[in-house]
């Protein structure tokens, strides 16, 4: 079963490894608290689990190869002897709550009655007062009311079936196909670093220092200066007209970005790239930063991340005078093209799903101009982005 568990995780596109299933297979021998299936599956989940985009599929395949298993262990129970339960449950009630148990006819009577029911009953019931069912006055069932009742499949119990856990699917957002979140966008932003000890020694080399101290014969401290990502990013954002429809999504990426990177720089476009951007878009008339002085300030070595979904007349970026708002002297292909010919590593993040892009001709023509460097604005597609960004 463990075997087949892992082969439906590869078969899933999940990235297990053998090592993480040796892992699992390590833990299961110690053995798994009380025996419940929710234990196991969340030790199973945090041995071949890496990535949380994975976690939706995970609980897929495990719902699917265990299907059936949480029914196997609750079988288990019922060797337990009536007298513990009885012991149990009475430890809980009032006195009150005991004499009407016993004006219903006792525990005994209670669980006979339910057996029994358990027997005859064949299909779900809603309202009543004899079978197990919700919303009823039975002394059996969830969501009524009996003072002498048992609860069966009430979400407020104590002892919660573990088919719920992962047939909620509670990350089930943290799939390839959908948008980013601010938080989600973080995660995959951490895979662009580079980092470098710069600054002031203020860290303790500790492998500096056993060493310098083995080879002097006393205790012999080396500092060294704190790792900082070195990764360096200038982002061109596009604000206005249809992008007002992708506004929540390129606030969260600028906002990860801006928590993920010590070295950012920003500036806004409307459409496409020109002769001049800004930073303060109340003031983008009277604050405008030449395009030419954005590409002699930064060094090269920048990462450039163009933030837009390309949607806009093709005169936009083929002609001279084709801005909706100027009169540009240059066309903006030829603004792109000085970006990727400054910048080696640069990419252009799209809001808009892949699949519409072949409806819009200027987003052919921007895909042409970053030589095929786009990519939507997705997990994967930011994953894929990223790879582009460090090569």
């Amino acid at each position: 079963m463990f075997i087949r568990f892992f082969q439906e995780l590869k078969s899933a596109n999940v990235p297990v490894s053998l090592r993480e299933y040796l892992t699992l297979m390590e833990a299961l021998q110690v053995g798994i608290d009380n025996r419940k299936v929710e234990n196991f599956y969340y030790l199973a989940r945090a041995c071949l689990v890496k990535d949380e985009r994975y976690l939706d599929r995970f609980d897929q395949v495990f719902g699917h190869v265990f299907k059936g298993l949480e029914r196997e262990l609750d079988s288990l129970e019922t060797t337990i002897p009536d007298e513990w339960l009885r012991a149990m449950s009475e430890k809980f009630l009032t006195e009150d709550e005991k004499a009407e148990i016993e004006a219903l006819g006792g525990w005994d009577k209670i669980m006979s009655e339910l057996k029994k029911r358990l027997e005859e009953q064949k299909e779900r019931h809603s309202g009543g007062n004899k079978w197990i069912g919700t919303r009823g006055t039975s002394a059996f069932g969830a969501y009524g009311y009996n003072p002498a009742g048992i609860r069966i499949g009430q979400k407020e119990s104590r002892h919660r079936r573990a088919i719920k856990v992962w047939d909620k699917r509670e990350f089930k957002d943290f799939s390839d196909e959908v948008e980013l979140g601010t938080r989600n966008i973080k995660v995959a932003l951490r895979r662009l670093r580079k980092f470098a000890r710069t600054g002031a020694a203020s860290e303790l080399d500790l492998d500096g220092t056993i060493q310098s101290s083995a080879s002097k014969g006393y205790i012999d401290l080396q500092m060294r200066p704190e790792r900082h990502n070195n990764v360096r990013v200038l982002m061109f954002l596009d604000v206005g007209g249809s992008m007002d429809w992708h506004v929540k999504d390129a606030q969260e990426l600028f906002s990860a970005a801006r928590s993920e990177f010590k070295h950012l720089e920003y500036y806004y476009f409307h459409n496409c790239l020109y002769e001049f951007v800004w930073r303060d878009n109340a003031r983008r008339w009277v604050e405008r930063t030449p395009t030419w002085d954005v590409l002699h300030t930064y060094p090269t070595e920048y990462k450039v991340i163009f933030v837009g979904d390309a949607a806009m007349s093709p005169y936009e970026i083929s002609h001279i005078g084709g801005s909706v708002e100027h009169m540009n002297d240059e066309s903006g292909a030829q603004w792109i093209n000085r970006v990727c010919q400054t910048y080696k590593h640069a990419v252009w993040l799209n809001p808009t799903p892949k699949e519409y892009w072949a409806m819009t001709p200027s987003v052919s023509m921007i895909e042409r101009l970053m030589e095929g460097r786009m990519y939507p604005l997705t997990l994967d597609g930011l994953d894929c982005a990223i790879k582009e960004l460090m090569k």
